[in-house]
């Protein structure tokens, strides 16, 4: 990762923080949904630099990978369309030279054997082996629609193994401090599951309350 990136607190802090309880304590309605993790298990945390592109067209991801700052995270909005790959192995390389740690797609990427070898954070609706057209139109720059979630450009990205979330810079510090909560409480119920005791506390209490 480049010395260049951008907020390396915050950073640091989201590489220490699991997916899941970020969406927990996003009310679990938000985050991305519907996306394939197509790399090994590379941590995926960065703002978003985003691309609306036509479907099955990857011209302004050309010209937004020319802009890219270190430390950034590709977003493109391809309306889900899967019939042609908008990212591949070419992209990818060139997006690693400028200091980009990651995509996240809606719509198609090939060369997954290049992802999976390098290990570059990519997450996306589907592959396919077709190319994409460079034509246009597009934007970049502007708030996008992945899988249901609004991302706007700056919004950090955080990706595991359980898929993607995104956020404003000014959300972080409070959801950062209520995930840490919820992995304590985590913990303290591994605890209790390790004792071996039939009764657990943290049944009873979603069961008591429901009448059960």
């Amino acid at each position: 990762m480049s010395s260049k990136s951008p907020f390396p607190e915050l950073r640091l802090a989201l590489e220490q923080v699991v997916v899941s309880h970020l969406s927990d304590n996003m009310q679990r309605l938000q985050g991305v949904t519907g996306l394939r993790r197509i790399h090994r298990g590379r941590k995926l945390v960065g703002p978003a630099l985003t691309v609306k592109t036509r479907p099955g067209d990857n011209l302004l991801i050309y010209k937004a990978l020319m802009q890219a700052e270190p430390g950034q995270v590709l977003v493109v909005d391809g309306a889900g369309d899967t019939t042609n790959a908008l990212v591949g192995e070419l992209i990818m390389l060139y997006a690693q030279q400028r200091g980009m740690v990651g995509f996240v797609i809606d719509g198609a990427v090939r060369d997954t054997a290049a992802f999976i070898e390098a290990d570059f954070p990519c997450y996306a609706r589907d592959v396919s082996h077709r190319g994409p057209y460079k034509q246009g139109p597009g934007q970049i720059g502007v708030p996008v629609s992945i899988g249901g979630q609004v991302v706007r450009n700056g919004d950090w990205v955080v990706g595991d193994e359980d898929g993607v979330v995104t956020f404003s810079a000014e959300e972080a510090p409070a959801l950062i401090e209520a995930a840490h909560r919820t992995a304590a409480a985590e913990e303290a119920i591994k605890r209790e599951i390790a004792t071996g005791e039939y009764q657990q506390s943290w049944l009873d209490k979603v069961l008591k309350p429901a009448g059960l």
